[in-house]
């Protein structure tokens, strides 16, 4: 037995490291030692009458078409937790970006809401070990994000107009990094699926060594009945027809059984957002975190998910639906780039 496993499952919150603490927020958005709390109130600020320590620069304004640095570190180090809340109109609008060690391509770029689980640019409460997301949109995510020489955090706007009340707190160590520590990595995708072709793919070009972590699935249902029927893929290492991890059933992945039947957030899996309001189309949220059971690659990785309902003769049904995902998982730099990042209008949910 390890020292630290008579700890259990908090075994290494006893443990003394060689670490510094640092923390970015619009209160002290370089992460200086002492560097909080700085900001001098103007006359019209809440904090006026009270001075400067107080509650003076809580939040930011994204400037529309405009791309704000929220963190430049410098490593090596390891981001814990990232803390977000905006106003829904931002979920979609605005692309989150992060690239690891000076790197040119980022290796994380998704939309705020569907990096945090909150897709079709809704709210929804998510009780997961990785994300969570609490009332009132309070986005949380406690992804380990490890880098050796620097991490930067960007945010674009996409919006026509500017976004007010943009909080954030991103909480980090100064550390030592293990030399087979990977690098976090996140992909956002979009496709409308067909009868000729009933796929989505979450991702694919991925290059490297490295495990693949979570799935995340906003799925806009247009098509009456169930939708659900579709199995989730995995092709590892050179598999090309045929793939290695194969799954039952949209549900069954997600950890639910015949047809869902009502909303759950777990630890590590969870469907957290069925909607169906008069004149819309029904809107479904779901995640998977392979955390106790991560998929591991050697070379490469490409995933996949099917889009099928049934006929009425109980044959399986080609489905036309709105699939977006969010891939997330760890690997070896360089990575292979993602592909291009649609425009704002195209990434507006139904």
């Amino acid at each position: 037995m390890s020292p630290t496993d008579i700890f259990g499952c908090l075994s290494k919150i006893p443990l003394l490291l060689n670490a510094e603490s640092r923390s970015i927020s619009a209160e002290n958005p370089m992460g200086e030692k002492g560097g909080g709390a700085r900001e001098a109130p103007g006359p019209d600020n809440p904090g006026s009458e009270m001075g400067k320590g107080w509650k003076i620069r809580p939040c930011i304004t994204l400037g529309k078409g405009t791309t704000v640095t929220l963190a430049d570190i410098k490593g090596p180090g390891v981001i814990q937790h990232i803390w977000v809340t905006v106003k829904d109109t931002a979920y979609r609008n605005c692309i989150l970006r992060f690239f690891w060690d000076n790197e040119e391509t980022p290796s994380v770029e998704v939309p705020v809401g569907d990096f945090f689980c909150n897709g079709h640019g809704l709210r929804c409460k998510v009780n997961s070990l990785p994300i969570v997301v609490n009332p009132t949109g309070g986005f949380n995510c406690y992804f380990p994000m490890p880098f050796r020489s620097r991490a930067v955090i960007t945010v674009e706007n996409q919006h026509w107009e500017d976004i007010g009340g943009f909080y954030y707190q991103v909480n980090y160590a100064l550390m030592d990094i293990p030399e087979n520590a990977a690098s976090f990595h996140a992909q956002w995708r979009r496709s409308m699926t067909s009868r000729n072709c009933p796929e989505h793919v979450i991702l694919d070009g991925v290059k490297g060594r490295g495990h693949y972590v979570g799935t995340y699935l906003a799925w806009t249902q247009l098509s009456d009945g169930w939708w659900g029927e579709g199995e989730v893929k995995f092709f590892i290492d050179g598999d090309e027809e045929h793939p290695t991890i194969c799954g039952t059933g949209t549900e069954d992945y997600f950890g639910g059984a015949w047809c869902f039947g009502e909303t759950y957030s777990t630890p590590f899996l969870g469907y957290p957002l069925w909607q169906k309001e008069p004149g819309q189309v029904p809107k479904h949220g779901m995640y998977r975190w392979h955390i106790p059971d991560p998929i591991r690659f050697a070379k490469d990785l490409r995933a996949t998910i099917q889009a099928l309902g049934w006929w009425p003769n109980r044959k399986y049904q080609p489905l036309t639906d709105d699939i977006t995902s969010t891939a997330y998982w760890y690997q070896t730099e360089p990575h292979a780039p993602f592909p291009e990042m649609p425009p704002v209008q195209e990434r507006w949910p139904r």
